[in-house]
């Protein structure tokens, strides 16, 4: 079993590989105690070699498999890509492009919505995957040959069912359908933790501007302490102290102490006076500090039956072409456009918007057939 833990290796591998129409790639990585992902192997496979890149090994320089990550002449084929693609992009600044996501494009397909990959891998190549080394701590060394093999079996299946997933599109004219999904995942914007905008994560239980500005200011504070000192956001705080921290509009150690919230001994440890300092700073001018928020309505109710032609609608046009639903609409898509807020463009508008206009114009209705619903043209029965 191949394993690249030098860089002339590593090169070697990589000289070779950037002249492949597509590689197969899967990492493997750690993160329950860390903010950072910790990165511990990298998968990747041709449809004709598959090896092992150990990113642990001492002195090993990652900067050709990032430049081939970033060819734009070889396909990087994942399977939920994700936090692979996260890792790249924060740790490294290395967008894999271009790249298809075989668990997206599975929806596409007919696979349903999210298909795992054991499911794809043995509908697709009847590949039977052994699950018994899922829970691998692979950051420990050295890794079993059962370990590696489980590792690398994973980017052998996902080379061979890429082409014909991608004919299967190809030849359904959906490769289109997918697009928009795959330039999310391609977006380093999409990776984003910039410390000011964190508290875009949280729930806004106020309006009023301290209120704001002290949320921001803990939520900054807490991404940061988080990034440096590479700890999940909760083991710093949790989202209950920030809340409370904001709605007290705290600003000293001693009041911090007296939140039910707070880690009791928190305001006298190294941290307690830099988030007190911090939310004074923001609180000494709420105004200049507050996020820019703008706070809704509460939107007119939507007709139930409203919402359940269009649900029934959604569940006809993707059963009779055999995409998974959510692909073309989710729930808060379908609500949007019942409120007339949002319209269908493109494929979906083909498949779907079009459909959904007239429904809503009652110009097409439903009717049970044996135990099939099917729609039916108003207008023609007039």
């Amino acid at each position: 079993m191949k394993i690249i833990s030098t860089n002339p290796d590593l090169q070697d591998l990589c000289t070779r590989f950037a002249h492949a129409p597509f590689v197969a790639v899967d990492t493997e990585f750690m993160r329950e105690g860390t903010y950072w992902s910790e990165l511990c192997l990298i998968q990747i496979a041709t449809a004709n070699e598959a090896v092992i890149i150990d990113p642990l090994a001492e002195g090993i320089d990652l900067s050709p498999f990032m430049d081939l990550m970033a060819n734009p002449n070889v396909v990087k084929v994942f399977h939920a890509a994700r936090q692979d693609v996260e890792i790249f992009v924060q740790q490294f600044d290395t967008v894999p492009i271009p790249l298809f996501d075989t668990q997206i494009a599975a929806m596409a397909a007919g696979f349903g919505e999210q298909v795992s990959y054991e499911a794809l891998a043995k509908a697709m190549v009847k590949a039977k995957i052994d699950k018994a080394s899922r829970f691998t701590n692979w950051a420990r060394r050295p890794l079993k040959d059962s370990q590696l093999k489980y590792a690398l079996d994973d980017v052998i299946h996902l080379a061979a069912l890429y082409p014909k997933l991608r004919k299967r599109l190809e030849d359904g004219n959906r490769l289109e359908w997918i697009a928009e999904d795959l330039e999310i995942l391609t977006n380093p914007r999409t990776y984003d933790m910039i410390p000011d905008q964190a508290w875009r994560r949280l729930r806004l239980r106020r309006k009023t501007t301290p209120y704001l500005a002290a949320l921001k200011a803990a939520a900054a504070w807490r991404e940061r302490t988080a990034q440096a000192n590479n700890k999940p956001r909760n083991r710093i705080l949790r989202d209950e102290a920030l809340e409370e921290l904001a709605m007290n509009k705290v600003q000293t150690i001693e009041a911090m102490n007296d939140l039910r919230a707070v880690p009791k001994g928190f305001g006298r440890s190294k941290w307690g006076p830099e988030l007190a300092a911090c939310l004074a700073d923001a609180l000494a001018d709420p105004e200049a500090y507050a996020p820019d928020v703008e706070f809704k309505g509460r939107p007119d109710p939507i007709p139930p039956a409203k919402l359940e032609m269009l649900k029934v609608l959604l569940k006809i046009r993707s059963d009779e072409i055999g995409v998974a639903s959510k692909l073309i609409a989710t729930a808060s898509d379908l609500e949007a456009f019942a409120r007339g807020e949002q319209t269908f463009t493109g494929w979906r508008h083909e498949v779907f918007g079009r459909d959904a206009e007239r429904v809503l114009a009652g110009e097409i209705a439903f009717r049970l057939r044996g135990e099939t619903v099917e729609m039916v043209e108003l207008s023609a029965h007039a």
